[in-house]
């Protein structure tokens, strides 16, 4: 396109274009031979491989696509580079063979001597392989290659008198460079490469490595002139290096370089945005200022990040993780099903979120697909593409697959971008179900769910998203390939960091580096020369260049700067302007300011809602202690935690199963004095009470197996334990009544000091009478130590958090002091982790013995500080400040 675009300012009359077409494409109408995916020759080979290797050693599908890719493309180099094949695989067989030349024939192993014959049967393998593609009219690129060569003759004869012109080529195969030389030969074509007279003339210079060696060594140039040698690079640039820590910083920079480009009242259509990294596009794409008003996107979207990729993938875990309990029925771990649910492809079209409240109300872990359906009352079309059952055949789940990315185009309109952009992802992912679809019903080879699974691993690759946009007007924003040949006047170019921009040393390829030096294959000393010659073609007529990379040297996407940077301030040009920056993200002088909320007349009403209608709970005024904003989150904005699956159970469910369990134990024997006969008769009935609460308030979560079975277990033993201990004490001669359980209790408080009455209120575990005392229980599942609810000093009480047991236990006391009836009264927490300690009272430490009897003489002095603590809370001028 750019190039009739150029052609179209040179002439002043209407003529017919030429025919402009890719290298690939006219090496295949020279060979006559049609060029296949990559994954439709994988499954060529593999009916290639059973026809030729004995049934006793031949692999699945599975493991041989494994190596089987790899060795097509070490077939397609030997055949791109007209190497004689019988020679590479002997050498290679010759390499493996001098690895054990130690070895006895009698030492060898049976695994030795299969990877042996490997080798071994390499030559069999490529000339069946390429005899059987041949015959078929199809190949892979290097066996076109190979065809064009020996159809070159009849070719050239064919052209005739018509002209080819070869444009814009660096780095040429052996057979390119044989096809291109012939037909120079034959006077049929010409050739014009790009090359500045700087690369061309520094013998060490990487990106001439390639056209230096052609003009030296091609008979035509002789006789020819070498067409044709610019010298652009040297003139006059702007050349800016900036370093930034992180992917991120890298598109906010340049944003903010083009933003400045425009600022400077340039137009943006000579301006390239070439990303080293393509998932930097999308942060690309956000960090763009909004004056951009045009933008061609030239460069292929990764499947991984595509959101219709993402919803086969979840889709394939759910169902090759469902656990099958009979021939009809499925059951699906929650997990994966709320991975689906809460998709943005299928959220909006399904009535998801009712579904999604009742799983995690009812705490269901692993639901089968009939409780499922029954959840969803009326489920949708889309609802049963999703969650029906995979049957074992493959093709089923192909054409399902199928079936779900149409039902949602079909909940797609034209009206916004976004459903553009949807449609693109969704279009992508299904041309590559579909052609699953008919490599299965041509090959047959996929025999399971888990094999389909790990080929769609192995394709998805090929599933990138194109993007339209307008080439000739606005930014450009191309990968590093897209960008060859074309001229920018303003370049940026990121991610500028040693094995990205040049990659690093991959070597997919069963040919060892030497071997492929020893016979001319190109190695990464080649690739990192063609990167090279990339870079500095986009460098060369460039006038304003901008070089971003990353300086951390650690993490994900870290690594060294890039040699190219090094490179280009050691060889710097003298018209050259080289300008070093790095940018740091703004940091503020405090890292985190702690929130303050002022309290406004509404919160004030609200507080005097809860003190005198509600109420101030023991917990409540424990949390404002511990962090006033979450006494504001909970209480005042009344703010609940979301309610999610508890897979395993916590803490706070345990205690309440106890709690329960305890409670209905204990029911039955209020109010009148325990005799260890009524102790035996709860211990008869503990395991079941707890299962049964269990089972209330766990709902349909998991407690057969895995951690929720230890609870389980922890829950009975905790239950057993404490009904011992009460059984033993009763023998030991207590004389015990239990008065209350689980009960609520109220309490106005009146004070001078207050500017209203304030209500407290609560819930407590346990009220008893016992050896003449009422004493206050609270269960606690964690572990207390008795130094956690002794009180050595009233200072202090409500300011640190450490009490907090404390004013909970006097809380208690202060609601209960008026139904005492004249008898001592003792509050304590019997914990559940630390059984043997038995009851744990509140008591005034005075040396080494503590009053555990709560007098009035105690509530008055905890009242005075609980006032305190509660016109804290009421005062307008304090603010809720979070503690950090």
């Amino acid at each position: 396109m750019f190039l009739l675009e150029a052609l179209k300012k040179r002439l002043d009359q209407t003529v017919f274009a030429p025919n402009i077409i890719s290298i690939e494409d006219f090496i295949q109408d020279v060979a006559g031979v049609r060029s296949v995916d990559s994954v439709e020759l994988l499954f060529e080979f593999y009916n290639v491989y059973l026809s030729v290797t004995p049934v006793e050693i031949q692999q699945d599908f599975e493991l041989f696509a494994n190596w089987g890719k790899t060795l097509i493309q070490d077939f397609n180099e030997i055949d791109r580079y007209l190497l004689k094949p019988s020679h590479v695989f002997s050498y290679l067989k010759d390499i493996e063979v001098l690895k054990r030349w130690d070895l006895q024939p009698s030492e060898t192993t049976v695994l030795i001597d299969k990877h042996l014959e490997f080798w071994s049967r390499l030559p069999e393998y490529y000339d069946t392989f390429y005899h059987h593609l041949k015959n078929k009219g199809i190949g892979y690129q290097g066996l076109i290659y190979r065809e064009a060569v020996e159809n070159l003759q009849y070719f050239s004869e064919a052209l005739g008198n018509k002209k080819l012109i070869f444009a814009g080529f660096n780095a040429l195969n052996q057979a390119e460079e044989k096809i291109i030389q012939q037909l120079l030969f034959n006077d049929q074509a010409k050739i014009y490469w790009d090359i500045d007279a700087v690369f061309l003339s520094d013998g060490h210079h990487d990106a001439g490595l390639f056209i230096r060696r052609f003009k030296k060594e091609w008979k035509q140039f002789a006789n020819q002139p070498f067409e044709w040698i610019s010298s652009e690079f040297g003139k006059e640039k702007n050349i800016q290096i900036i370093g930034t820590p992180k992917t991120i910083g890298q598109a906010k920079i340049a944003g903010r370089v083009i933003e400045g480009i425009q600022a400077n009242g340039e137009s943006l259509d000579k301006t390239a945005l070439v990303l080293g990294e393509e998932n930097l596009l999308i942060p690309a794409l956000y960090a763009l200022p909004n004056s951009v008003e045009s933008l061609n996107i030239t460069m292929g979207y990764s499947s991984k990040n595509n959101p219709a990729q993402i919803l086969i993938s979840k889709l394939f875990r759910l169902h090759a993780n469902a656990v099958q309990r009979s021939e009809t029925s499925y059951t699906f771990y929650y997990k994966e099903v709320l991975d689906i649910l809460t998709h943005p492809l299928v959220e909006p079209y399904n009535n998801a979120s009712d579904v999604i409240r009742k799983i995690n109300q009812n705490n269901i872990t692993f639901l089968s697909q009939k409780k499922f359906l029954e959840l969803s009352q009326e489920p949708s079309e889309l609802f049963l593409l999703l969650f029906g059952r995979w049957e074992g055949d493959v093709l089923s789940v192909l054409n399902r697959l199928s079936a779900i990315i149409l039902k949602i185009k079909s909940f797609l309109g034209d009206n916004s971008e976004e459903e553009k952009v949807a449609k693109a992802f969704l279009y992508s992912i299904f041309k590559t179900i579909n052609k699953l679809i008919n490599y299965q019903e041509k090959y047959n080879r996929i025999d399971s769910v888990a094999m389909l699974q790990t080929i769609y691993k192995q394709i998805i690759d090929l599933a990138e998203v194109s993007f339209e946009g307008e080439p000739l007007s606005g930014l450009q924003i191309m990968g590093v390939l897209e960008s060859r040949v074309l001229d920018f006047d303003n370049v940026i170019i990121t991610s500028m960091n040693e094995g990205v921009f040049p990659a690093g040393k991959s070597m997919n390829s069963f040919i060892p580096y030497d071997v492929k030096r020893e016979l001319g294959l190109p190695t990464y000393k080649e690739k990192d020369a063609i990167y090279c010659y990339h870079f500095y073609h986009l460098l060369m007529r460039a006038k304003n260049i901008y070089l971003l990379y990353n300086t951390e040297s650690e993490g994900l996407d870290a690594g060294e700067k890039s040699r190219f940077i090094t490179q280009l301030e050691i060889e710097k040009q003298p018209k050259h302007t080289i300008t070093h920056q790095i940018y740091n993200a703004y940091l503020p002088d405090k890292a985190y300011e702690p929130i303050v909320v002022p309290k406004s007349d509404r919160v004030m009403e609200r507080l005097k809602e809860i003190a005198t209608d509600k109420g101030f709970s023991p917990s409540g005024l424990t949390s404002y202690i511990r962090n006033p904003m979450q006494f504001y989150n909970q209480r005042v904005l009344r703010i609940s935690e979301v309610e999610e699956v508890e897979e395993n159970i916590a803490l706070n469910t345990l205690g309440t199963i106890i709690h329960g369990a305890l409670e209905e134990l204990y029911k039955p024997f209020l109010n009148q004095f325990l005799s260890v006969d009524n102790i035996n008769e709860m211990l008869s009935k503990a395991n079941g009470e707890v299962e049964k609460q269990f089972r209330e308030v766990y709902k349909e979560g998991e407690i057969k197996k895995g951690k929720n079975l230890l609870a389980f277990e922890v829950a009975k033993r905790n239950v057993f334990n404490f009904l011992n201990e009460e059984k033993k004490l009763i023998d030991q001669g207590d004389v015990v009544k239990v008065l209350a359980l689980e009960i609520s209790l109220e309490r106005i408080l009146e004070d001078a000091r207050l500017p209203y009455p304030v209500k407290i209120a609560g819930n407590v575990d346990r009220i008893e009478q016992r050896n003449g005392k009422i004493r206050i229980i609270d269960y606690k599942t964690g572990k207390v130590e008795l130094r956690s609810v002794q009180l050595k000093d009233w200072n202090g009480l409500i300011s640190d958090i450490k009490n907090d047991k404390i004013i909970q236990l006097l809380c208690y006391a202060f609601m209960y002091e008026e139904q005492k009836n004249g008898m001592e009264l003792e509050a304590g927490i019997v914990s559940f982790k630390n059984m043997r300690a038995g009851f744990l009272p509140f008591g005034i430490k005075e040396d080494k013995n503590a009053d555990v009897v709560i007098s009035a003489e105690v509530l008055k002095a905890f009242k005075t500080e609980v006032v305190s603590l509660i016109n804290e809370i009421l005062d307008a001028e304090i603010h809720f400040e979070e503690k950090v």
